[in-house]
């Protein structure tokens, strides 16, 4: 049973094998790369009487065929579309183009002007540059600081190998900070542990643009910050009658101070022009009682100014008298006699300018009467009394 069984088994191998090369044979036969003819490899009347098989794809066609009356085939469709390709490009055969001389036509003329065209004006506008007097240009080059260009007409690398960034370097710029507005309030704490609310501004501008570009990711809020910092470490050297009053001017000052020292040592590029306080209040729970206190003050500063003007008044009255003394000494050493009577005479005028006189004269003469003494003593007139409107028209 076991040798049926492998004769069986091989019976089978076999014509699957045959099978498959049959199908190989098949294959072959009808392949492109097949025999045109029967086996002698020539056309109908010549071989067996079989007919041609498939033409092969990538052979021209055969001249004989061609003089029995055989129509060749005509391009591919990839070469019709490589000939189409030539025209456009302005390519065409050996007898149109002359040798591959190149003949545009008007559209491609048209792109050619378009692209130099975009070409001028990029060249123009990324490499020709204007800087503006109040103005300095600082020249990036592939992203890193290469030069600062003043004022004037500069050229540089077009665009993007050479970019400008222009600075106005005269512009006086402005930061408030804190707002005189009850809503926000920048409290402040002084010497004395009190608190005041502050609203300043600072008045800054650009002194090196390359610093100022290049050394700081945020210049505005660097300055802020600064700002803030120098204020408070400011006023806390200040007590709060000096921080609302007299001492404004001093707290400006040093604090421009410490705000340029600062920035200098930041490397910020950044020139500080001044700071000016706008308001300095204390918070709005004791507004009241401060305002008070500020009231009293103003009198007390009042009062301080009139007795410096009523000195300065007395010390300038006695000056002119020590000025006149001095003059009528000198006429007194020249002649003592008669500026001595001059004198009496003067002094006895000023007092008895305003004393009731009695001059008595001689016997025989009637004495002065003294009138001003008589008239004193009388009452005074009494006023008139206005007469009655009459009645009923009468």
């Amino acid at each position: 049973m076991s040798n049926e069984n492998s004769d069986v088994m091989g019976r089978r191998a076999l014509s699957g094998v045959r099978h498959f090369l049959s199908q190989i044979a098949t294959a072959m036969a009808n392949s492109p790369w097949g025999p045109k003819g029967g086996d002698d490899g020539k056309g109908d009347g010549e071989g067996g009487g079989k007919k041609p098989g498939p033409r092969n794809p990538w052979v021209s066609p055969d001249p004989v065929d061609i003089n029995r009356g055989r129509k060749p085939r005509g391009p591919s469709a990839l070469d019709e579309l490589l000939r189409k390709g030539r025209g456009g490009f302005g390519g065409g055969d050996g007898g149109n183009g002359g040798g591959g001389r190149v003949n545009l036509p008007d559209s491609a003329k048209l792109w050619k002007w378009g692209v130099l065209a975009l070409v001028a004006i990029w060249l123009v506008f990324s490499s020709f540059h204007i800087v503006p007097p109040e103005k300095e240009g600082v020249v990036v080059r592939l992203g890193s600081y290469s030069r600062t260009l003043g004022p004037g007409f500069k050229v540089t690398w077009p665009a993007p190998f050479e970019t400008m960034r222009m600075e106005d370097v005269r512009a006086i710029r402005t930061m408030p900070i804190g707002s005189p507005n009850a809503t926000d309030e920048n409290f402040v704490l002084t010497r004395d542990q009190s608190l005041v609310d502050l609203a300043y501004e600072v008045r800054w501008s650009v002194r090196d643009p390359e610093l100022f570009f290049f050394q700081l990711a945020d210049p505005e809020g660097t300055i802020r910050e600064v700002a803030e910092t120098s204020m408070r470490a400011t006023v806390a050297n200040f007590d709060l009658t000096d921080a609302i009053g007299p001492g404004r001017v001093q707290i400006e000052a040093q604090v421009q101070q410490r705000m340029q020292a600062l920035l200098n040592e930041y490397r910020s590029g950044v020139l500080i022009q001044g700071i000016a306080i706008r308001q300095v209040d204390p918070p709005s729970e004791v507004d009241e009682a401060f305002k008070a206190v500020t009231a009293a003050q103003q009198q007390r500063e009042s009062a301080i100014n009139e007795a410096r003007a009523y000195e300065a008044q007395v010390l300038e009255g006695a000056r002119g008298q020590t000025a006149a003394f001095d003059k009528i000494y000198e006429q007194y050493k020249l002649s003592p006699q008669v500026t001595r009577q001059r004198l009496y005479y003067e002094t006895m005028e000023r007092v008895l300018s305003n004393v009731d006189k009695t001059i008595v004269e001689a016997r025989g003469v009637t004495p002065y009467l003294p009138l001003p003494e008589v008239q004193r003593r009388m009452p005074p007139a009494p006023e008139p009394t206005p007469a009655p409107a009459p009645k009923g028209g009468q």
